[in-house]
């Protein structure tokens, strides 16, 4: 009998514990009672969207009622939306009486880590991101402005004329080539962690 090499050995028993769920999860932030989310997807879900706002940016607040629209056409067709607030500054106290005070209803995750941020690549709030869920792992499908009414930081339309995020959540639930975004987002940074 061959004895294997310690390292091969430990990949063997890693390989095991994983195919029988025992394998460290992924964490992905925290929810506001400060406990870890490993889980994005949950049953039934085709696709996870995540929104990267700031509670203090006020371009990231006005879209929350286009995110509540978007959940309720979008919920029941397997979409997940997840607001995501990544800056320092957004602890969760100030993220509960944020999402108090703006009625927000979607989940919402701290990303204290900013782990969501570089999955996502994302840089501005708000900014969107979506995922496509494939067995056992996220596939990033769409990155970019959730739609064109911001022209820039203090230009805006009075109303959109195109929706990006939601021709990206069309495309996908149909199995259509995902269109790029128009445009950049255009909102207000994501401040990094500093290290």
């Amino acid at each position: 009998m061959r004895i294997l090499p310690d390292r091969a050995a430990l990949f063997i028993a890693y390989l095991f514990l994983c195919a029988v769920s025992l394998c460290p999860a992924q964490q992905y932030g925290t929810d506001l009672a400060g406990k870890p989310v490993n889980d994005l997807v949950g049953p039934n879900i085709r696709f996870v969207v995540l929104v990267f706002a700031a509670s203090d940016c006020p371009i990231s607040n006005r879209y929350v009622p286009e995110i509540a629209r978007l959940n309720r056409e979008f919920a029941k067709q397997g979409v997940r939306f997840w607001w995501v607030f990544p800056n320092p500054g957004d602890t969760a106290a100030v993220v509960a009486r944020h999402i108090r005070d703006f009625s927000i209803t979607e989940d919402s995750i701290l990303d204290t880590r900013q782990t969501l941020v570089h999955m996502a690549r994302a840089t501005t709030t708000p900014e969107a991101a979506m995922f496509a869920v494939d067995p056992g792992s996220l596939r990033q499908v769409y990155t970019g402005r959730i739609d064109d009414r911001y022209v820039s930081i203090g230009t805006e339309r009075p109303q959109p004329s195109v929706h990006d995020l939601e021709a990206a959540i069309e495309a996908a639930l149909a199995g259509k080539a995902m269109p790029r975004a128009g445009g950049p987002a255009v909102g207000c940074a994501i401040v990094p962690i500093q290290k």
